[in-house]
């Protein structure tokens, strides 16, 4: 595993040892979490041809504002208004790591994305940033910000995060996604935290746009899992990853 500072992001890789690049994967932890989180992913990635990179998202680990303990407790007291920049942020931010990666190793391969809870709500929302962005595996992720059903107290946003909202919101924002870039959800059919039923909206709402490839477009959801990042999901991410 090898770090590096990406203009002001602190940001980790590792490549593959035996085999020629089939890739590059940006792969995202979930909320408080950091990019040390997910080094077992970016392995597993690598030792699958990939060469992996994951980094701090706005906020998290080196770049955090107060201790962890007070970021968790003013994000979760307030989502719109708090988590709703940081996903906007941190995703648009991802050009930035893709200039990187490709001055660095060159023309590797595809660029593609994934992450676990709030990592996968940014790689979709990345996905309608930067079209150089080929596939999508987004694990307990949601493209519609308002979760309705959640159980998880929404609070309510501010002028700044509306303004967020209405510039990167995936399900409002189906035109970003006219470049048809390949995107899985890995849904916990048993997941009140983010409930699946914002992936198959958002699936429904790009059908259209995907007519001529409805196959990139794909819900999969674990039967008895609720909010939990499995095996299950990594593996089928770097399958979804292979394949496309």
């Amino acid at each position: 595993m090898q770090s590096i500072v990406v203009e002001h992001i602190p940001l980790v890789w590792c490549e593959p040892e035996h085999t020629s690049s089939r890739g590059v994967v940006i792969w995202l932890p979930g909320f408080s979490g950091t990019k040390e989180s997910v080094e077992p992913q970016l392995r597993k990635f690598a030792e699958a041809g990939f060469i992996a990179i994951g980094f701090d998202p706005y906020q998290h680990g080196e770049r955090r504002m107060e201790p962890q303990e007070e970021l968790v407790k003013r994000i979760t007291g307030n989502i719109r208004r708090y988590f709703w920049p940081i996903l906007t942020l941190t995703a648009e931010e991802i050009p930035r790591i893709i200039d990187w990666a490709i001055q660095r190793f060159g023309d590797s391969g595809p660029i593609m994305i994934g992450g676990i809870s709030m990592g996968g709500d940014i790689a979709v929302v990345a996905a309608g940033v930067d079209r150089r962005i080929a596939a999508v595996s987004a694990c307990l992720a949601t493209p519609d910000w308002l979760r309705p059903g959640s159980h998880e107290p929404p609070g309510a946003a501010d002028d700044y995060a509306l303004a967020c909202y209405a510039r990167r919101n995936p399900l409002t924002n189906t035109q970003l996604y006219s470049h048809l870039p390949a995107i899985c959800f890995q849904c916990g059919e048993l997941d009140t935290q983010v409930p699946p039923d914002g992936a198959e909206r958002f699936i429904e709402a790009l059908a259209d746009i995907y007519r001529s490839c409805p196959d990139r477009l794909v819900v999969r959801k674990h039967s008895e899992v609720a909010h939990r990042f499995t095996e299950d999901m990594l593996q089928e991410s770097i399958q979804w990853f292979l394949k496309n």
